[in-house]
């Protein structure tokens, strides 16, 4: 059938209709993003929680940049991205407020979903505390996934054994090789209890006048960190599963929590795998700090690390001089990738 030909005043009056459409929607998206309310001068502001379609945005004080009590925020459609920890440019209402634009960051902490898209979860980070617990037992694959992240983010990490009154006599010896496995390639090692209070202010010292961010499997105390440290947040805290022993996750969306002496705190989604989807094979060596010092003496300039003849890792793992567990995580990485591609 052929198409019929439209007259010059119908199609006008089509036309018309949908920019009626247009229009109408327009008008609808800015109520929904104004609160249909006049809206004060730009300022400056933190934001402290994401939810959906909402953010939660403590404006500063312009003259000494003290925050104000939070508000519900909407943001432009153009803004991209938003986490804790952002500055943005944002605008006042009486309900609610806008966020107009997100401000330059000094640091991005992103992991990626299912897809392989990196997912932003904090910004404006002075260092990571990776938490790991003697139970779920902590692998020190999950931890080298964790560190070549951090590594590749440019951001510090330190790692903290939380949880310590789980300590027994057939864990302990294990806990400490591999303790003492990162220690020796340079990477600061805490320890904590809540239970027994144990090494809580020296974390709280390490905070203190710092944005830090939690991160680590769910079930590993990050939430009880955080009442522990902050006492008055009540963060929500699970247990354990009775069949897996992996923790059940409680904090769904990343929150910004302020220390009463200055600094921050990120309390972080629990997830129990840190992928490494969106990298290419050859950028996950770039993670490994201690190899660094011998990746590039090998015999052959397109060396595998595997079996060549005169591979400068192979011997300095065999010397001693680089762990061989670390070695061997950094195969199991590779061939992780390679199974998901």
């Amino acid at each position: 059938m052929s198409k019929r030909k439209l007259t010059r005043q119908q199609a006008w009056r089509i036309q018309k209709i949908q920019d009626e459409k247009a229009a109408r929607l327009e008008r609808k998206s800015r109520q929904v993003e104004t609160g249909d309310e006049e809206l004060g001068a730009e300022q400056e502001g933190l934001v402290v929680a994401h939810f959906g379609t909402l953010v939660e945005v403590e404006p500063l004080n312009p003259d000494d940049h003290s925050p104000q009590p939070t508000l519900q925020c909407h943001f432009r459609s153009n803004i991209g991205g938003i986490v804790a920890g952002d500055r943005v440019v944002m605008r006042s209402g009486q309900s609610h407020g806008v966020i107009e634009a997100v401000l330059p960051r000094s640091s991005l902490l992103s992991r990626p979903d299912p897809r392989g898209q990196l997912k932003p979860v904090a910004a404006n980070i002075d260092f990571i505390v990776l938490v790991i617990t003697p139970e779920p037992a902590p692998s020190s694959v999950l931890i080298d996934r964790y560190l070549v992240a951090a590594e590749l983010q440019n951001i510090p990490i330190r790692i903290l054994l939380n949880k310590t009154d789980l300590i027994t006599d057939l864990n302990e010896a294990m806990l400490e090789e591999l303790l003492s496995m990162y220690r020796a390639i340079g990477y600061p090692v805490l320890e904590s209890s809540v239970v027994n209070e144990r090494g809580l202010d020296e974390l709280k010292q390490q905070l203190d006048q710092h944005i830090s961010v939690f991160v680590g499997q769910s079930g590993v105390g990050k939430s009880s960190l955080v009442n522990a440290l902050l006492p008055g947040v009540n963060a929500k805290v699970g247990e354990l599963s009775e069949n897996s022993r992996l923790g059940r996750h409680t904090t769904t969306n990343a929150r910004l929590f302020h220390f009463p002496s200055g600094g921050s705190l990120i309390d972080s989604p629990g997830i129990r795998e840190f992928g490494l989807w969106h990298l290419e094979p050859d950028q996950v060596i770039d993670g490994y700090r201690d190899f660094s010092r011998w990746r590039f003496d090998c015999r052959f300039r397109d060396c595998k690390h595997q079996r060549e003849p005169g591979c400068a890792l192979q011997a300095a793992a065999e010397r001693g001089d680089i762990h061989p567990q670390r070695l061997k995580n950094y195969f199991a990485i590779l061939q992780s990738l390679a199974e998901q591609r």
